[in-house]
């Protein structure tokens, strides 16, 4: 470790975490661990699977030692052996993110330690179960720092459903986090679309210059980036509008299946949110399910509308 402080928020992330940030992108899946019937691990199960996995189109990397992964059954050895098979078996060309799960957070050091020797390119740091009943802002920073000082690894914070007690972490608690160098980014667990929303919209005012990959997609559905989420309807009608206005330079054929496409997509989506909400969604359960689906309905009004204009414009050339 050097002499400054690993929490000082004014020291620039090092090289591993800005070559972290620039892979995390396309599909990382999480994998399982199989286990024979004696309940040890299957390695060679184990390997099939992750080289399965990773043969997939659009695959970037694998969080390894995840829920899925039986990451708090595992014995210390056993983890480290999950993260040295998958290396072995998938060389360097796949980012292999490990799970550290651990109530103690000297463990959570050790197993951190393991997994970069073994050959992981970043951690994501599970809160401890025992957060679920009480956390505050300082224990958390705490936990991290300590896990950090295990290893050299870039991290990702894990960020639990709304409603896991004090499991998720608060504003603050997710700002002071954020703010640590050694942070890459953040598996979004969260489960309800505006909590979901308003931590992006955080950390992306802490951390400015990282990937924007989710900012882009969440900015291209309202059709104006940087907008608040109560001007949807406007900037998105807006944003058509003058996307319509372009591609029927092109032909109000080309302009009408554009937008019927899309407006395809998002009445898919709302469809979705109706009969399957996120788990974990606090409140009256059709107030939740109005608010999961409000986004993809006021943007597909504004598709519905849009069109009548390509069907306008086309009709009176």
């Amino acid at each position: 470790m050097n002499s400054h402080s690993m929490s000082d928020p004014a020291i620039a992330p090092d090289a591993r975490v800005v070559a972290a940030i620039a892979r995390l992108t396309g599909i990382h899946a999480a994998t399982i661990c199989p286990m024979t019937p004696d309940f040890r691990m299957d390695e060679q199960a184990l390997a099939d699977h992750v080289a399965a996995v990773a043969g997939h189109d659009g695959i970037e990397g694998l969080l390894i030692n995840g829920h899925a992964g039986e990451n708090f059954l595992l014995t210390r050895e056993e983890k480290r052996r999950v993260v040295a098979i998958c290396r072995e078996v998938l060389g360097p060309g796949v980012f292999l993110t490990s799970g550290v799960n651990a109530e103690s957070s000297l463990d959570a050091a050790l197993h951190a330690g393991d997994a970069e020797e073994a050959g992981a390119d970043a951690i994501l740091l599970f809160p401890p179960n025992a957060w679920g009943l009480f956390r505050d802002r300082d224990s958390a920073l705490l936990h991290h720092r300590h896990a950090m000082a295990g290893c050299g690894l870039p991290f990702l914070l894990y960020q639990a459903p709304v409603g896991a007690g004090s499991m998720p972490y608060d504003p603050a608690t997710l700002a002071g986090l954020v703010a640590l160098p050694r942070v890459c980014g953040i598996k979004e667990g969260s489960w309800e679309v505006a909590t979901y929303d308003a931590n992006r919209r955080l950390a992306k005012g802490l951390r400015p210059g990282r990937r924007a990959s989710a900012d882009e997609l969440s900015d291209r559905l309202r059709g104006q980036p940087g907008q608040p989420r109560g001007g949807d309807a406007g900037a998105a009608g807006g944003a058509l509008a003058r996307g319509a206005g372009r591609r029927l330079g092109a032909g109000p054929a080309l302009a009408r299946r554009d937008l019927s496409a899309r407006l395809r997509g998002l009445s898919r989506g709302a469809g979705r949110a109706r009969h399957h909400p996120p788990q974990g969604l606090p409140e009256d359960p059709r107030a939740a399910r109005l608010r999961c689906r409000a986004p993809a309905l006021r943007a597909a009004a504004a598709l519905e509308k849009a069109l009548g204009h390509v069907e306008k414009a086309g009709a009176a050339r």
